[in-house]
């Protein structure tokens, strides 16, 4: 299998066994507990401080039970002003600890820091997980082909469970170059063999089916779009409902989702709610 070189590598793979051991403290302070009852590890938890610590702090109670994991890291996008400051004593991580990690041009080291970074902690948490327990890592465009490459070497990727794509947007995000960058990605990796991932039934309790559609319930979705005239005019246009000859001009700011011929194409499918009163909503 393919493995992944970046710089510092190889005093990371090791690194989570050097890290020491906390003791966890309560605060009494910032205690959700009900009055009298005393605080437990059993329980559920708020860790504050850093996250390296927090996870080698968990194993001595928490080793080889956790089910499921869900870590939303940073994404590296130069803008989110994360530090580099793991404790290691080789010298190009003294020149990293305590310094912001730059922006793509900026810093030729930010995703081998990045990849340093999230090492230990993924080997941490993988000692934490129960036999049959996953893992799931939010990530964006920027990393996720290191993400991937990282957690295949941990894990291996026989283990690697399956990619989820989500959209993060219901509109593109008004790029005037390259492409519109409308989702992220969630990373599933299982501990073991016998690590495994179900789905659950989509909630549609608030489809309905007032007019009798034969293709079943559905619901339904604004179709306004997000340009203005100016920018896009061909998304600006008069809609008119065929049977009544009620007519609905577009928002000045947004348009339509579609041109007049898209338009039309979902009028003639039947695709189209028209409200009971052109004055009282619009089209959707």
């Amino acid at each position: 299998m393919p493995v992944l070189s970046f710089k510092g590598k190889t005093a990371v793979e090791t690194y989570h066994h050097t890290v020491p051991h906390h003791t966890l403290e309560f605060d009494k302070k910032l205690s959700c507990l009900p009055k009298g009852e005393q605080p437990s590890l059993d329980g559920n938890l708020i860790i504050e401080g850093d996250n390296l610590l927090a996870l080698k702090a968990l194993l001595p109670t928490h080793a080889g039970q956790v089910k499921c994991i869900y870590i939303d890291p940073p994404y590296n996008t130069g803008n989110e002003g994360w530090v580099y400051n793991d404790n290691l004593t080789q010298p190009q991580f003294k020149e990293w600890i305590g310094r912001t990690v730059g922006k793509e041009g900026e810093d030729a080291c930010r995703h081998d820091k990045w990849c340093c970074m999230m090492y230990p902690r993924l080997m941490l948490l993988k000692e934490l997980l129960a036999d049959d327990g996953i893992l799931l890592v939010s990530i964006d465009g920027l990393e996720v082909h290191n993400l991937r490459c990282v957690l295949d070497e941990i894990f291996g990727d026989e283990r690697r469970l399956g990619e989820i794509v989500w959209k993060t947007r219901n509109t593109d995000n008004r790029v005037k170059k390259n492409l519109s960058v409308d989702h992220e990605y969630v990373l599933v990796y299982g501990k073991s063999q016998g690590a495994s991932l179900q789905g659950r039934i989509i909630d549609r309790s608030d489809f309905q089916n007032p007019d009798d559609d034969p293709r079943g319930p559905y619901v339904t979705d604004p179709l306004t779009g997000k340009a203005t005239t100016e920018q896009r005019p061909n998304l600006h246009f008069v809609v008119e409902n065929p049977e009544t000859g009620d007519r609905w001009d577009p928002d000045p700011s947004r348009g339509w989702i579609t041109d007049p011929s898209g338009m039309k194409r979902l009028i003639d499918e039947k695709r189209v709610w028209w409200p009971p009163d052109p004055n009282t909503g619009k089209p959707r």
